[in-house]
């Protein structure tokens, strides 16, 4: 389903959860994206830089009820919503075995310590970079060597958008990786216990984000009140622009 220059997979969660469970260790690497409304804005604002991080994406899954509510309303395509943080519960609770080679870019060392707890991994590789470390080409090579080296059967990328979209497809571009990568943020802060995700009231309502604004302002008060309220113009655009 394509909508604002991305073809999003038409997948729901479990159609999505059963191809991910298809996939074991030694599959040749590919990479999954969840693109919400701060990624498809700062998309739209330089397709040239942002736009083959997501295309050389082997699958792209809508992370925004927001966007895709909007879409549907303007009677654009409106992808099915499988946000990162769901998707990641779900393959660490129903897929993923004690046994198999987990990876985690990103996270402090707690936080990963307690999501191996919480689902009893045992093969678990950590890798936390330096801050700033997308523009230390020493660093970027040091995590692109992790997650292309670690033998894990799903990696989990999570220093934030677009770097862990730039590490995935750094790692496509070596050809000799396996496994595959999942660049989803924060999602194991909530898994870890250290950040609260919204109720599921708040979120199928679309308004985690203004749970999450309200938790943490400073952080977050500029991406939702003012970069992303241009996602309205550039669906109003495609919508004027037609087919």
């Amino acid at each position: 389903m394509r909508l604002l220059g991305l073809d999003f997979e038409a997948r729901d969660a479990d159609a999505a959860m059963a191809l991910l469970a298809a996939r074991d260790a030694a599959t040749p690497f590919a990479y999954l994206v969840t693109p919400n409304a701060d990624h498809l804005v700062r998309l739209a604002r330089d397709p040239a830089r942002y736009g083959p991080l997501y295309r050389d994406a082997a699958w792209r899954l809508m992370d925004s009820r927001v966007v895709a509510r909007l879409a549907r309303a303007m009677g654009l395509p409106a992808p099915p919503v499988v946000p990162g943080s769901d998707l990641t519960a779900r393959l660490l609770g129903e897929v993923i075995r004690p046994d198999d080679p987990v990876a985690v870019l990103g996270g402090g060392a707690g936080t990963v310590a307690a999501v191996a707890r919480r689902f009893g991994l045992r093969r678990l590789l950590h890798h936390d970079p330096p801050m700033g470390f997308d523009a230390d080409p020493d660093a970027f090579d040091r995590a692109v060597d992790f997650v292309a080296g670690s033998g894990a059967r799903f990696s989990f990328l999570c220093v934030g958008s677009p770097r862990q979209e730039m590490v995935a497809r750094a790692v496509l571009a070596r050809g000799n990786a396996t496994g595959t990568a999942l660049c989803v943020g924060a999602s194991l802060l909530f898994l870890s216990g250290e950040e609260r995700r919204a109720p599921r009231a708040v979120q199928r309502a679309g308004m985690e984000w203004a749970w999450r604004l309200a938790r943490d302002p400073k952080r977050l008060a500029r991406r939702y009140l003012v970069d992303d309220p241009a996602i309205l113009a550039l669906l109003w655009r495609e919508k004027r622009s037609g087919p």
